[in-house]
């Protein structure tokens, strides 16, 4: 009957021990001044893409807003509303 019972203690230490180990490899932990400690999640290691889109962007969104632009004049001479339908 003493038998059973550290089997199932041993199962619960067994669970809180998996329990912190897994919270120490996900977490951070960091104390402050007064001994409190606070746990914070793990951020990922941040990958910077060394890739050129700046200037193709920025030539795509210019010939947009020039076509936009376009659209809107020509949409105000044939109609004579600055927003058809709505102004």
């Amino acid at each position: 009957m003493l038998g059973t019972e550290y089997k199932s203690l041993d199962k619960i230490l067994d669970l809180i021990y998996n329990y912190v180990t897994f919270l120490n490899t996900t977490m951070t932990v960091t104390t402050e001044d007064g001994g409190r400690q606070n746990m914070y999640a793990k951020e990922p290691q941040v990958d910077v893409m060394d890739q050129e889109y700046g200037p193709a962007a920025e030539l795509a969104n210019g010939r947009w807003a020039m076509i936009g632009f376009v659209a809107a004049i020509g949409a105000y001479v044939t109609t004579g509303q600055i927003i058809p339908g709505i102004f």
